[in-house]
């Protein structure tokens, strides 16, 4: 356990906790980080796995300045465990939706897919699988967001140094001094 501990310890920390801490020191607004956030993960348990990255590059794309591109793209990370969990969940809400007869899951199965030899009922699971996802994504953004949005603002509260909005930085004085210069 100690072995574990001692090597996942500095990599949880380099690799999702830093960056974590950095995003919250930016001036982010905690609705944003918490859409973000939302939708990285959301779009982080897509069940096809490889093609998260794309999806939430595609999301950045279309939604500009209203997404934190770090949050999303860190959330994304963080769920590729929860991604594979999930895509059986997935598949069997699409297959009760179209009311199909369940996929029995076997290695041959996999094997086929990884070969290039998939058949008409693996593609059409991925399908089903598919659709458990979109119909479950709405949902899952939804509740994401409204857990996140009090989670940001205590966070935010926490760990950042200086405040976010302008209102804010007017109530800080600068220290600055204007020199005259004796022009003719």
């Amino acid at each position: 356990m100690s072995i574990l501990k001692s090597k996942l310890g500095p990599w949880f920390n380099q690799k999702i906790v830093d960056p974590f801490l950095q995003i919250l020191g930016r001036d982010a607004e905690p609705k944003q980080l918490a859409f973000s956030t939302a939708l990285g993960l959301t779009l982080g348990i897509f069940p096809i796995c490889g093609v998260t990255v794309f999806l939430c590059g595609l999301t950045l794309v279309l939604f500009g300045k209203h997404c934190h591109a770090a949050s999303v793209m860190l959330s994304n990370f963080v769920a590729t465990p929860i991604e594979l969990s999930l895509m059986i969940p997935f598949l069997r809400l699409g297959e009760f939706i179209t009311g199909s007869s369940h996929f029995a899951l076997t290695t041959d199965a996999l094997k086929k897919v990884l070969t290039g030899r998939a058949s008409r009922e693996v593609l059409l699971s991925i399908v089903h699988a598919l659709l458990g996802w979109i119909l479950a994504a709405p949902f899952i953004l939804v509740a994401l967001y409204f857990i996140f949005v009090p989670t940001f603002k205590y966070l935010i509260h926490k760990f950042r140094s200086t405040p976010s909005s302008p209102e804010a930085h007017l109530l800080i004085k600068p220290n600055l001094k204007v020199s005259r210069s004796r022009s003719a």
